[in-house]
């Protein structure tokens, strides 16, 4: 059989497309020190993962070039030239050792050396440090809380950790499978029901960074990135650690449950249940009227309203009846709504919400 040889426009090819290589592999690995297109490192190993990053764009942009540009050149130069008979046969390649050999231990070794520094950073993300803060994120339908050490109770409105304190963050969910993911931090795992995933970090610039949620997990999924990452200096840090301390002084440890009984709703703090609205129920339902479904009707006036008197439950639209199904929960046309235990509520809780929805008209 007669041996074809690359001629003199393969090896053009090969240099151009070396040139071209050589270049998008450096844009990879230099444009985000001239011209970032990830949000910056906010902690460590963000650097590590970058690099990372940087070193498969580089590695991929090699790749894609030759392949990509190859398949164009042999289009190209071996294409049915007019004129040829119908039955002509393309040039048959076949039996290359060289060849086969080469595009079989190439990419192992990539794919070694890709998986040593992958696990390298794993290692740091999961097992480094072993000292320092200890917080817990718990995910929920539609936010997140966060548990702190000697700290009652939850914290809901942000995460707070000091700069340059190495953190180890559980990560767990109460009902469906979420997401958490701080960008800045280059930091993502999933929360997942009785299962904790652990991450550990150490937060090096002072700043806000967003938390988001990437995995879908109901209606309220686009809500949950909302919510933020304080990184402060330690005084600052204390400073909000020991105001948690105090507000959830009296805050119960103990898992939440479905109580029994009547509960009292004297005393409700309409602030209070006016923060909680927006924590754990305006992800499903708005302040609108009736008609106004998110997931569950509008809650405007579900007190007041003459023209729907009876709540979802068929039940008269009373104090007491609303608070009966924030503790039972009810599942109906609309969907189903938590009960207390779910939600998370105590009965101080109940009262406050219902102080604050006695306030809608």
């Amino acid at each position: 059989m007669e041996t074809n040889k690359p001629g003199r426009g393969f090896w053009v090819t090969t240099a151009i497309l070396a040139v071209i290589s050589i270049a998008g592999a450096l844009y990879f690995w230099l444009m985000p020190s001239v011209q970032p297109w990830l949000p910056p490192e906010g902690g460590h190993p963000g650097d590590q993962v970058d690099w990372l990053f940087r070193f498969m764009a580089s590695a991929a942009a090699v790749l894609y070039t030759f392949v990509v540009g190859y398949v164009i050149y042999f289009a190209i130069a071996y294409r049915r030239r007019r004129g040829d008979p119908p039955d002509a046969l393309g040039v048959h390649v076949h039996d290359n050792t060289k060849l086969e050999i080469a595009w079989t231990v190439v990419p192992t070794l990539f794919v070694i050396v890709l998986s040593i520094l992958s696990i390298k950073i794993w290692y740091v993300l999961q097992v480094q440090p072993t000292n320092g803060l200890v917080v817990e994120s718990i995910g929920r339908q539609w936010y997140f809380t966060f548990r702190y050490p000697n700290v009652n109770g939850e914290v809901t409105d942000a995460m707070h950790l000091p700069v340059n304190m190495p953190v180890t963050l559980n990560l767990t969910s109460d009902d469906v499978i979420h997401s958490f993911w701080v960008p800045d931090m280059r930091l993502k795992a999933d929360m997942i029901p009785g299962m904790i995933n652990t991450i550990r970090f150490t937060p090096t610039r002072v700043g806000r960074y967003q938390i988001i949620c990437t995995e879908f997990c109901g209606t309220g999924h686009s809500t949950m990135e909302k919510q933020t990452m304080v990184v402060q200096p330690m005084p600052a840090y204390l400073a909000w650690y020991h105001d948690w301390q105090q507000r959830n002084a009296h805050v119960s440890n103990a898992p939440p449950t479905v109580t029994s009984g009547t509960i009292a709703l004297a005393g409700g703090n309409v602030a209070a249940g006016r923060a909680l609205f927006s924590q754990k129920c305006s992800a499903c339902h708005a302040l609108g009227p009736f008609e106004q479904r998110i997931v569950g009707p509008g809650l405007r006036g579900v007190l007041h309203d003459e023209s729907h008197p009876d709540l979802v439950d068929g039940d008269e639209a009373t104090p007491a009846d609303v608070a009966k199904i924030l503790q039972n929960g009810f599942t109906g046309s609309m969907g189903h709504m938590p009960n207390q235990a779910q939600n998370g509520l105590s009965n101080k809780d109940i009262a406050n919400l219902v102080a604050y929805l006695n306030t809608l008209k």
